[in-house]
């Protein structure tokens, strides 16, 4: 069986815990490798440079962009997000399965690009746990709260694109779920036509 890397698109509604999430899985399984984005937001306390984000200007976006050194992006509330494309493919090489944490748009450019990818969406138990989680942070204005329910209104019609769900509601077993369906995503018969493809012209020597 094929050990190559996967890649892992994980996406949410702002508010979902997806950062906790990926920082809970990294930390316990090592089999992984997060891909930082490239963002020009600015960044918010605590977030450094190189860890969190490449933090860049609209203008070095846009460079990247034209020199094609973004395996996909898009623009989320006045801000361009986009993945580094050299990162991606050494860690795929390595054997280590990349997790990609971008918004809906990106993920479905990322599922015609490479239909062997793996998307999950990652949802609070529900919409009035999404708010109050929302809220909670107290780093962002009533008007930019709106805007976020807004957009998870509009993101929740594209979960359907997604192979999998992750409901984060008790933060351990979410880890271990999301492990679980990843490695599970290793043996599906798409990712391994190789194997098949020698296992079947070995049982047509049978007589």
């Amino acid at each position: 069986m094929s050990k190559k890397g996967i890649i892992v698109v994980v996406s949410g509604f702002s508010g979902a815990g997806k950062g906790t999430l990926m920082k809970a899985l990294m930390s316990k399984y090592d089999n992984y490798a997060l891909s930082i984005s490239a963002t020009t937001r600015n960044p918010r306390p605590g977030e450094e440079n190189g860890r969190e984000y490449f933090f860049v200007s609209k203008d070095e976006f846009e460079k990247l962009i034209a020199d094609e050194g973004l395996i996909e992006y898009a623009k989320y509330v006045d801000n361009y997000y986009g993945t580094p494309k050299k990162f991606v493919q050494e860690k795929l090489d390595q054997g280590k399965d990349v997790i990609l944490e971008i918004e809906v748009q990106g993920a479905l450019q990322i599922k015609k690009k490479f239909p062997d990818a793996l998307l999950l969406f990652v949802t609070p138990p529900s919409a009035e746990e999404l708010e109050k989680r929302l809220r909670g942070r107290g780093t962002e204005t009533e008007e930019v709260i709106h805007g976020r329910l807004h957009r998870a209104k509009e993101e929740g019609q594209s979960i359907d694109e997604y192979d999998n769900i992750v409901i984060n509601d008790k933060l351990d077993e979410c880890v271990d779920q999301m492990h679980e369906i990843i490695q599970a995503a290793h043996y599906t018969p798409d990712r391994n036509q190789g194997f098949l493809s020698l296992l079947k012209s070995q049982l047509a020597e049978f007589k």
